[in-house]
């Protein structure tokens, strides 16, 4: 479904309505345009609402439309061929379908001739590919048969798994009597690494290589698949020895009814192949046996012969070879099947082969993570009824009756209940909201308690599987039940066992327009809701080239006093973690990997951080936490479209003894999207969050507190990966601390907001130069101005806006080149105190001493009272602008209206633009003219009286 498009239409039929013409003369009232993408399976639907797009920006359409809409899958029974005819006459073979490439706008698109069905029945064919170039003008070009023909060449060998799923081969079906060819267009546009523009040449047109951000890495790969007819033995292994390295297989493995001397490993190693000696040595296979490593046979091999393999090439087959022996081990029997090439870092048998550089398979290969999807489950507590209340209350005392809900690790408690006395009810009409995630194998379980005295009773608890909890995308109704309370079971006890203990009155729902946050708003990667029916298409692709680190400082020591570093580097965005494989012993290592994640949303930010391989060396049972190197962050939307930023990042870390530079890290990005096209550009026009975040929105804390439960969920979920992904380094990377007290961050904030307001300040600072006459000729320029713009006050909003384009156009000299990483000035990382940092880093509740605590306390009291200071004045400039008219000093009050009253009289007698030119001239007078005191209007409001007088 990725690339069917439905596009449905909102009409005003003419033909019915008023007779008298009234109805409407444009008689269109909107469009939906929907992707494959937002359908949903038959089941799993729901009713969305969609805004009714315009087809002009004047266009006074308005409106939504509400779609139910899902699709299912039909099996399809092919009709038998007819019986075969006697003598059937000779007919011309037809040939099959010719695959078509078109290129739109500098975008290719490959459409197969044949259905599916028919190329799985006659893959063995090849069909030729004809050429389709696309312009504005519907004109069709075919090329000549050479043309053609080197263009199947070249394509045949292109496997379509080296194209994004953006990109992947488009199903046609057969037309039959036509030439015609139905050619489907992709939604999002061509998001490929490079736009192909112009016409298609043929076989020389450029292919972006899949991996063409990193560095092609050269390794010799071996598979070791297995042997037969091998000597009598008892465990065998394989030996793989060159020149610079030498490896030993697992054991083997014998399926059963299988003779023992049919031993298979199904194996695969890497070795690193960029020596330069290496072309001239030699490969050495020995098939041993384990006990006392007894010659069963070997194989030897040039390396100068070894077939080198591109990852557009087919898998190389395994082959039999016929094992040799030496001089002394006498009559060799058997053979062994293997294969042998030379790849790079893109083949496909690199994930899961051993490599060199990377012999801890468990722990250090690379992977691939995935975020649980999280739902905001909304629990409305609505009222409780028949509950048994103990009747020795003390006299006019209510029950104080409480609700408990726990989903997991996560409780929350409603407020107290509120009695009727009618009918011996409590009501609460409370909304509780959790984060559930998937699988919904949790239960939430609900106890009503009595908290009327010290000591809290259960009078009844409910258990509701979350799995069978309504889900909605909208804000569509809910039908609320009712639950029947447990007096006992799943652990808990109530203060009476009694079969029945009340009821109580819930509406529940799974929200699916919500977007969970598990990261911090101003760093998120995602904004999408939970719902896939509610994504919108993808805007491009971001590409990232992790090619390595440089100058990384040892992580742990050796048994020789040199210390090492296992390093490895794990990025996210939206949904998708990557992890690249851990380089042992090495302080500059050379990952270089290739990732891409499909952008939805171009305002959001990319983290990669590097941390230190500690998990290898745990023992069973044993949990070694890895320890962080540094972390970089990307903004997408700061990225030019379809560059490559190819940089070096500091990897700096703020320790408790202060900041710390750990290496560099060399990365590679790419932001593939269509450059300033509307599906681009829209973006920015939309809201950051789901609909349903501004229709029933979460409060500040609650959403906090919400961000905490699913990153301990994130995290949880991650850790149960193989190889795992720590809860440390999740923490790390989610910015879990993110919001935890910390001076260093109180500064750096202020600091920001004195940045911000430094062109206000700068722009007062040269208002009081022009009025000080510290440069006449400014200042005369100041003045004709001045009196253009009164006399045509038009121009007043142009000029500004035009002040504002100039400077945009000038500040364009000072853009930055590439993307930012983390600075220290701005983060006061550099200028930082000790005990700041070591507060900082402090647990909560605190660890440290009663005495460090007292003076920390002390002096955050200090801070207070300056903050408490400013926010005073800040009130009594407020209550003095209120006691103007206010009349608590009768006589100011007096003379503000008597003031008010003159200018009221002057402004209707006196032209406004002779005022305008008055007063301005008036500001702009020249010192000589000027008092060094203040103005009589500033002494007036500075006498006007507040309320600190009245502060206790």
């Amino acid at each position: 479904m990725e690339y069917e498009e439905l596009e449905i239409e909102v009409l005003n039929d003419k033909r019915f309505g008023n007779s008298s013409g009234t109805a409407r003369k444009n008689h269109f009232l909107g469009r939906v345009k929907l992707y494959g993408t937002q359908f949903s399976r038959r089941g799993d639907e729901g009713l969305v609402y969609f805004q009714l797009e315009k087809k002009s920006v004047f266009s006074w359409i308005k409106g939504e439309i509400g779609l139910r809409i899902y699709y299912y899958d039909e099996l399809v029974e092919e009709s038998p061929p007819p019986p075969p005819q006697e003598d059937p006459p000779p007919e011309k073979p037809r040939s099959p379908r010719p695959g078509v490439v078109v290129v739109e706008e500098g975008r290719v698109f490959e459409v197969p001739g044949f259905p599916l069905a028919n190329r799985i029945h006659e893959s063995s064919y090849s069909p030729p590919v004809v050429v389709v170039e696309e312009s504005p003008p519907p004109m069709v070009h075919v090329h000549s048969e050479q043309a053609v023909h080197d263009m199947s060449n070249h394509h045949q060998h292109q496997p379509e798994a080296q194209f994004q799923p953006e990109v992947r081969k488009m199903e046609t079906h057969r037309v039959m009597n036509t030439e015609r060819v139905r050619i489907l267009r992709k939604p999002n546009g061509d998001f490929s690494p490079k736009v192909i523009s112009g016409k298609f040449a043929g076989p020389e047109t450029e292919r972006i290589h899949p991996r063409d951000l990193v560095e092609p890495m050269q390794y010799l790969f071996i598979r070791i698949v297995k042997a037969r007819g091998l000597a009598p033995n008892e465990s065998p292994y394989v030996r793989v020895r060159t020149s610079t390295h030498m490896v030993r297989s697992k054991a083997a493995v014998h399926r059963p009814g299988e003779p023992t001397d049919s031993p298979e490993w199904n194996q695969v190693f890497a070795l690193a192949h960029n020596r330069p000696d290496s072309v001239s040595s030699e490969l050495e296979i020995v098939v041993l046996d384990s006990p006392c490593d007894k010659f069963l046979g070997g194989i030897r091999f040039n390396l100068a012969d070894v077939l080198v393999r591109d990852p557009p090439d087919s898998p190389l087959a395994p082959q039999w070879c016929s094992l040799d022996g030496d001089q002394n081990s006498g009559r060799i029997t058997g053979e062994i099947q293997l294969s042998v090439w030379i790849g790079t870092q893109a083949d496909d048998a690199f994930p899961e082969a051993w490599s060199s550089d990377a012999p801890f398979v468990a722990h250090t290969r690379s992977k691939v993570y995935q975020s649980p999807k999280l739902w905001y489950l909304r629990l409305t507590i609505m009222e409780a009824q028949d509950l048994h209340i103990p009747s020795n209350l003390p006299p006019l005392t209510a029950p104080e009756i409480r609700v408990k809900a726990q989903l997991g690790p996560q409780s929350a408690r409603t407020r107290r209940g509120s009695m009727n006395n009618h009918s011996a009810s409590f009501h609460w009409n409370e909304d509780l909201i959790f984060v559930a995630g998937e699988p919904l194998e949790d239960s939430l379980i609900l106890l009503v308690e009595d908290r009327t005295n010290k000591d809290a009773a259960l009078l009844g608890h409910v258990v509701i599987p979350v799995s069978s909890i309504e889900q909605r995308i909208d804000e569509r109704y809910v039908a609320s039940k009712w639950f029947g309370l447990e007096c006992q079971g799943n652990g808990l006890e109530c203060r009476r066992s009694e079969p029945y203990c009340g009821r109580i009155h819930l509406r529940l729902c799974l929200e699916g327009g919500y977007h969970v946050l598990d990261e911090a708003a101003h760093v998120c990667s995602d904004f999408r809701p939970t719902a896939k029916q509610l994504w919108k298409p993808a805007v491009g692709i971001l590409e990232l080239g992790i090619l390595g680190a440089r100058g990384l400082l040892p992580m742990k020591a050796k048994s020789g006093g040199k210390g090492s570093t296992d390093a490895y580097c794990v990025a996210k965005y939206g949904k998708k973690w990557v992890r690249t494989r851990t380089i042992t012993d090495s302080f500059d290592p050379r990952w270089n990997e290739q990732y891409t994640w499909q952008v939805y949303d171009p305002c959001t930010v990319l983290t990669i951080g590097v941390f230190d391989n500690w998990r290898m060396f745990a023992g069973p049972g044993e949990d070694k936490p890895d320890c962080r190197i540094g972390k970089i962050r990307i903004r997408i939307s700061t990225l030019e479209s379809n560059k490559v930023y190819t940089n070096s990042y500091p990897l700096l870390v703020l320790l408790r003894t202060g900041l710390k530079k750990m290496g560099e890290i060399e990365l590679a990005v790419r932001f593939a999207c269509p450059s300033l096209l509307p599906e681009t550009c829209a973006v920015y026009g939309q809201p950051l969050l789901p609909r349903m975040h501004y229709l029933r929105p979460l409060g500040v804390a609650q959403q906090e507190a919400l961000r905490g439960a699913a990153t301990r969920m994130v995290s949880a979920w991650l850790a149960r990966s193989e190889p795992p992904l720590g809860s440390e380094v999740v923490r790390y990377m989610l910015d879990a601390d993110s919001h935890s007290w910390s001076m260093r961050k109180s500064k750096a904030n202020w600091f920001r907001i004195v940045a911000v307001l430094a062109w206000l300040v700068g722009l007062a600072k040269w208002s009081d130069d022009i009025r000080r006459w510290r440069n006449p000729v400014t200042t005369v320029l100041v003045h004709v101005l001045y009196l253009v713009l009164v006399w045509y006050p038009d121009l007043i909003v142009p000029t500004g806006f035009l002040y504002v384009f100039l400077i945009g156009v000038w500040y364009y000299r000072f853009r930055p080149k590439i993307p930012a990483g983390m600075d220290i000035r701005l983060s006061q990382a550099d200028t930082v105190d000790p005990d700041e940092l070591d507060e900082e880093f402090d647990t909560i509740p605190s660890s440290r001493p009663h005495d460090v605590i007292r003076v920390r306390y002390d002096r955050l009291r200090m801070l207070a009272a300056r903050v408490q200071t400013v926010l005073g004045d800040f009130a009594t400039q407020g209550e003095r602008a209120q006691a103007l008219v206010s009349w608590r000093d009768p006589r100011a009050t007096k003379l503000f209206i008597g003031v008010c009253l003159a200018i009221t009289v002057v402004l209707y007698a006196v032209p406004p633009k002779m005022v305008a030119v008055a007063l301005g001239f008036y500001y702009l007078r020249h010192p000589m003219f000027r008092e060094h005191m203040p103005p009589a209007s500033l002494n007036f409001f500075r006498r006007l009286p507040s309320l600190s007088d009245r502060l206790m």
